[in-house]
């Protein structure tokens, strides 16, 4: 018999506020046992039967300590109920899949907003910082070996959108 491997859900976050030079982006370093170090993108598994958006929210929380406040890309959302289940519909900002890699997972990605002061030290997570929008674009020209390979991934295909110049 055929028996898959882990597959996993993911809600993951691009966390963006207006600063000083700008738009920025709020990057951690992934601090997990046996894994490099690298910059990532705030997110992770849904536990079943959460929703995204409820999977988002706690992610972001455990690993920045942020509370998400606003969805930047169209929020809408409905939900369906019927005797065999509820289901909830969303818009991301992108949907992504792997295709090869250490894991197989499908995850969604969305842009938001989030009040409050970073962790240190997160769930797996620390030295969170915010980064102009300029500058990692540069950095992931330049020196795409300090993302991991999800977060790269994530960020070039955010930077081929017009958003990314607004």
């Amino acid at each position: 018999m055929f028996r898959r491997k882990d597959f996993y859900v993911n809600a993951r976050a691009v966390i963006e506020r207006e600063g000083e030079h700008g738009r920025e982006v709020l990057l951690q370093v992934r601090a997990k046992p046996g894994q490099p170090r690298t910059l990532e993108l705030p997110g992770g598994q849904l536990d079943p039967f959460e929703s995204i958006p409820a999977a988002l929210r706690r992610e972001v929380m455990e690993e920045t300590g942020l509370t998400v406040t606003a969805f930047l890309d169209d929020p809408r959302a409905t939900t369906s109920s019927a005797p065999g289940g509820d289901v909830e519909c969303l818009t991301p900002a992108f949907v992504y899949q792997t295709t090869r890699g250490p894991v197989d997972s499908v995850g969604f990605f969305f842009r938001v907003q989030a009040s409050g002061e970073p962790l240190t030290r997160g769930d797996h997570a620390e030295a969170p910082r915010w980064v102009p929008v300029r500058d990692l674009r540069t950095q992931v020209q330049t020196r795409p070996e300090d993302f991991n390979w999800l977060t790269l991934a994530a960020l070039r295909h955010l930077y081929a959108h017009p958003w990314a110049d607004a």
